[in-house]
């Protein structure tokens, strides 16, 4: 008789367990499979990072920008390095952005619409390869949208020419501290440099005064 009572018990705490497991765990599967995540990050160069970093970070959604240099061959490159030249880096910004109310298509449109896409290696007064316009995809997604987002400029007839470039996205080595939210910090002196560079005068000329 206890040897059943025993088998029964055993067999409803198993049928429990059981039950419990079926509950819980699959409402949290799914859940997990449809969560947006709570950031992702894009990569654009655009001249001087300095101004780059401050027009991504007035952007609704947008929940930071770092300064860095990207797509060359040395490692860890200071900021003389690459002012130098022939590091093959990029002044860049990599953009930390909520995807739950920002999209990368939205972040495309936003980039093309705050740099001059009609020059090669340089931006407004800055010139050479590291101040050259670039995406820095970091995936397949990120590279479809990035080459719909050129084509579609290029259908619009607007420009002769487009050297923006799509790469594929390598190391982000960071600007030194003094670098990142220069805007804030020096804000006189980044007024002055970006007054001085022409470079909201040229954007206005490029895209329109309300772009």
């Amino acid at each position: 008789m206890k040897t059943n009572f025993v088998r029964k018990f055993l067999a409803l705490m198993v049928g429990i367990l059981a039950l419990t497991m079926t509950v819980s765990c699959p409402a949290g599967d799914a859940s997990s499979a449809n969560k947006v995540p709570a950031m992702a990050t894009a990569i654009f160069a655009g001249g001087c990072y300095w101004c780059v970093e401050a027009d991504f970070e007035k952007l609704t959604g947008v929940l930071d920008a770092e300064s860095g240099f990207t797509g060359g061959h040395v490692a860890n490159p200071s900021y003389e390095q690459v002012g130098h030249g022939g590091t093959g880096h990029a002044e860049a910004v990599r953009v930390h952005y909520d995807p739950a109310k920002l999209s990368y298509e939205q972040l495309l449109d936003y980039f093309w619409h705050h740099i001059d896409p009609t020059v090669k290696d340089r931006q407004f007064c800055d010139v050479g390869d590291q101040y050259r316009t670039a995406i820095f995809t970091q995936n397949d997604v990120q590279k479809k949208a990035a080459e719909a987002s050129l084509a579609a400029l290029e259908r619009s007839g607007r420009f002769v020419h487009i050297y923006t470039t799509i790469t594929p996205a390598g190391p982000f080595y960071l600007a030194e501290e003094y670098h990142q939210d220069y805007y804030k910090k020096n804000p006189i002196r980044y007024r002055y440099y970006r007054n001085g560079c022409g470079r909201d005068a040229r954007v206005a000329e490029v895209w329109g005064a309300a772009h």
